[in-house]
């Protein structure tokens, strides 16, 4: 039986991933049928203080490798933010789904109770037991970035829809 904090992250950062992979597919796909600049959307942004689309992609997968790292007791891969085309964000996306794919469900055992601090030895500093670091804080995280990313792509125009952003379940 799987654990269930690996349950409730790990195989849902691989569906929301992988959904995410495509939707960019389709993109890029876009983009270029409509000769539209990359740049268009890949520096497209919901509001100027938010963040843009790139960024976003790359803010959910560092918080699922994050999170799945921490609560498996392993080390948080670095992966560099140099990402600059939709085939850079493809690349990022799989080697996050590969390393996510390296955790077991076992490496979550006992880590419900375990001390996740975030931002240490800054005024920020947190710490939050395991549950507590997914449930309220890893979690909502990274679905305000992949859903932040979906958004900007649905505002500027691109034909896609829930089933799109649920990918595969």
């Amino acid at each position: 039986m799987n654990h269930p904090m690996y349950t409730h992250s790990v195989p849902v950062f691989k569906q929301m991933l992988t959904a995410l992979k495509a939707i960019l597919v389709q993109t890029e796909e876009h983009v270029s049928a409509k000769a539209i600049e990359p740049d268009a959307l890949l520096q497209a942004r919901l509001f100027p203080d938010m963040f843009p689309l790139v960024k976003q992609v790359q803010i959910a997968a560092d918080f699922s490798r994050g999170i799945a790292a921490r609560l498996a007791g392993v080390d948080v891969p670095a992966f560099e933010s140099n990402q600059k085309t939709f085939g850079d964000l493809d690349a990022l996306l799989t080697q996050t789904i590969a390393f996510l794919d390296s955790v077991t469900s076992a490496q979550f055992e006992g880590k419900e109770g375990i001390e996740v601090v975030l931002r240490p030895g800054t005024p920020k500093e947190k710490k939050l037991s395991g549950q507590a670091y997914l449930a309220n804080y890893g979690l909502p995280q990274f679905f305000f970035h992949v859903s932040t990313a979906y958004s900007i792509l649905r505002h500027n125009g691109m034909p896609i829809g829930k089933r799109d952003y649920m990918g595969v379940y």
